[in-house]
């Protein structure tokens, strides 16, 4: 059981819980995908390899799972796979779907910046706007860390800090204005918008990130920024596809574990 959550895991716990709902149809679909797509633009896997392509023998560990269609994917390709979210609403659809579909996967209810995990549990983690946006990264990629063997690898897909620096405060579309400081991005309270109220994000201007790495133990071998197949007035929460097209909305790291 997940016990006295920081502040804003308290805040996104509640508001994961209170919108579980809107999530189910979306899971669902995801689950029965032959090929993994990422983010909101419905990237690929050919195009981002997320994921190794055989993971037989290989345990996973998703972090932030929400509906869990993720984990789905890498038992697919052969892991022992565990998610764990803080959400029990979003736990409630991934384990209905895992045994619907037989995978195997254990989902787990807590906080990825304190799992209950031991050391060295896992060859490969992964997020997806899992831990990735939501949770402290100055707390939980250590963790991920901790969790990881030596050489295992950690791969995660959230939102580039170019869309903090251009969300309206009132949490209105992206537009062509620079409105919020780069070089101040840390929390993002997103509680109070007028528009579409949310939870508590985390971001960094991308040298911050490289440095943060660096001193948790992790080794970049990759970074890439996804965007739409071709602009269009196409809207996906916080941005249309023509904005997306001509500058960066998301943002994926691929990291290893030093030592």
């Amino acid at each position: 059981m997940l016990t006295d959550p920081p502040d804003h895991a308290a805040v996104n716990r509640a508001h994961w819980n209170l919108h579980a709902d809107e999530w189910v149809a979306a899971g669902e679909r995801a689950w029965t995908r032959e090929e993994p797509t990422w983010g909101i633009w419905g990237v690929p896997e050919s195009e981002l390899h997320m994921l190794p392509d055989d993971m037989t023998g290989m345990r996973a560990v998703e972090l932030g799972c929400g509906t869990g269609y993720v984990s789905a994917w890498m038992a697919r390709r052969g892991a022992t796979v565990t998610g764990i979210d803080i959400s029990e609403g979003q736990l409630v659809t991934a384990r209905r779907l895992n045994e619907q579909h037989g995978l195997g996967v254990t989902f787990v209810h807590g906080n990825a910046e304190q799992t209950p995990f031991e050391d060295a549990s896992f060859d490969f983690a992964i997020s997806e706007y899992g831990a990735a946006i939501w949770c402290d990264p100055n707390v939980w990629l250590p963790e991920a860390r901790r969790i990881l063997v030596p050489g295992g690898r950690l791969v995660f897909l959230g939102n580039h800090p170019l869309v903090m620096v251009c969300s309206p405060w009132n949490g209105d579309v992206l537009g062509q204005e620079l409105i919020r400081p780069y070089f101040e991005m840390n929390r993002i309270d997103w509680t109070d918008a007028e528009i579409d109220p949310g939870g508590i994000e985390f971001n960094r201007p991308i040298g911050e990130w490289f440095a943060l790495f660096d001193e948790v133990g992790f080794d970049v071998e990759g970074f890439m920024e996804p965007r739409p197949a071709e602009p269009s007035d196409e809207v996906q929460f916080f941005t249309t596809a023509a904005w997306a097209y001509r500058y960066p909305t998301e943002q994926v790291w691929k990291l290893r574990r030093r030592g």
